[in-house]
């Protein structure tokens, strides 16, 4: 019974957010309680339970959150996005144009939302091929393979981040893990993949295709540029390694640790992008603090859908729903990893939003690791990443957004999105469980 009235939850979820059109966040508020009422839960203890996974959820992620947005707008508005690839393109050259932009779409994708990156770079993607006369898809698809892997594996995007922090997975390590991973999926998915559908025409609509495109004397160095965008990415790295490597009685180690910490190193990379980015430039502070300002208004969405999915979490939780799946899945020969994967998958199939799928499937699946330490949360986190990038189809917004920007047909962008999709989750997964024969 517990299990049927998860599976009606989660329909239910699916039909107020795909059929009804029903805003994520109120929608996820409904599931809980519908399913915390036929689990037989008190009532005022179901709004103890969601007033507990919003805060348990966002205590951690506001922080990386907020401070990633920030360093996301004012990698977009100074131009450093622009300069790196418009540099990578110039030193590549057109016979592996392709790498050039993957490369783009890997640095500029870490430090940003999928959707900031793919608005910001998507302009340059049409300049580049209408200069070289090459296919627009041939050319644009590898760097969304790119931004798309960067969305789903690698922190500080949201749901790497929030299913590292419900399943306590060390951020360093999935980030390292997550970097292995996502590298054979992106060349797969994206270069390789998208020479063999050069014949389909994809042709950018008018009004996306002549945007503001900043001088060179506008836009910071590419060393600079480089370097704040991965900031938060080396800060971290290097914090893992040498926590691996020093002595436990190296005078300064407890620092160096500290600083790697996701917040502190997120927290360090906005303070010098704002320097580096906006007031060496000669902005002036009230403007940068304004372009700040505007950064925290383009999450607060997704920051309530997060804190949504960790509400019914713990409605899983509170009500006996996890314990009860996790007995059943426990009986099952099936690996955990893989097992968390379909899960995924079958999220995402019926709700659309990767979010969402996997910080869904993470509530779900959260008793398989509770306990069991053969079972890497690391893994874990990039299983449940991988399965959440499956089979995007007609409830994912994008879908739409690649179909309109590259003036496509539902069917071929079923033919190419979906397909690179569902290659960097199958990717993904094959990547996961040889990762962990290893680790």
């Amino acid at each position: 019974m517990p299990l049927f009235i998860v599976i009606c939850g989660i329909v239910l979820l699916f039909l107020l957010i795909a059929v009804f059109k029903l805003n994520a966040f109120i929608s996820f508020i409904i599931a809980c309680l519908v399913v915390g009422v036929f689990q037989g839960m008190e009532l005022e203890s179901i709004i103890q339970s969601i007033q507990k996974g919003i805060g348990s959820t966002l205590g951690f992620l506001v922080l990386i959150l907020g401070l990633g947005a920030m360093l996301g707008k004012l990698v977009a508005d100074s131009g450093a996005a622009q300069r790196i690839t418009s540099r990578l393109v110039d030193s590549f050259g057109i016979k592996n144009i392709q790498w050039a932009v993957v490369l783009a779409g890997f640095i500029v994708g870490i430090p940003m939302f999928y959707t900031v990156g793919f608005v910001i770079l998507i302009p340059l993607v049409f300049t580049v091929a209408a200069a070289t006369q090459l296919p627009l898809i041939y050319v644009g698809l590898p760097m969304l393979a790119s931004l798309s892997v960067t969305h789903g594996f690698l922190p500080p995007h949201p749901a790497p981040t929030a299913i590292a922090g419900m399943f306590d997975a060390s951020i360093g390590k999935t980030l390292l893990y997550g970097i292995i991973v996502a590298i054979p999926a992106i060349v797969i998915a994206g270069p390789l993949f998208s020479r063999t559908i050069k014949k389909i025409k994809a042709t950018p609509l008018p009004e996306f295709f002549n945007p503001r495109v900043l001088t060179d004397e506008e836009m910071p160095k590419m060393g600079i540029s480089i370097l704040t965008a991965l900031l938060p990415v080396i800060l971290i790295g290097f914090s893992t390694v040498l926590e691996y490597l020093l002595p436990m009685d190296f005078p300064f180690k407890s620092l160096l640790i500290f600083i790697g910490n996701p917040v502190m190193a997120m927290l360090i990379s906005v303070l010098v992008a704002m320097f580096t980015l906006g007031l060496s430039r000669g902005k002036k502070m009230n403007e940068v603090m304004d372009s700040l300002s505007a950064s925290i208004s383009s999450i607060t969405m997704v920051m309530l859908i997060i804190a949504g999915a960790g509400a019914l979490k713990q409605i899983l939780v509170d009500s006996g729903v996890s314990e009860y799946i996790g007995g059943l899945l426990s009986e099952t020969s099936i690996s955990p990893l893989l097992l968390a994967w379909l899960i995924a998958t079958i999220m995402r199939v019926c709700i659309g939003s990767a979010t969402v799928a996997g910080l869904t499937a993470a509530g779900i699946v959260l008793p398989l690791v509770t306990g069991d330490a053969q079972v890497k949360p690391e893994l874990m986190v990039l299983a449940i990443g991988s399965g959440s990038l499956m089979l995007s189809h007609v409830n994912d917004g994008g879908f739409w957004l690649f179909k309109e920007y590259f003036n496509l047909t539902v069917k071929e962008t079923l033919s190419t999105w979906t397909v690179m999709e569902t290659m960097v989750g199958v990717l993904g997964i094959i990547g996961v469980m040889l990762l962990n024969l290893i680790v």
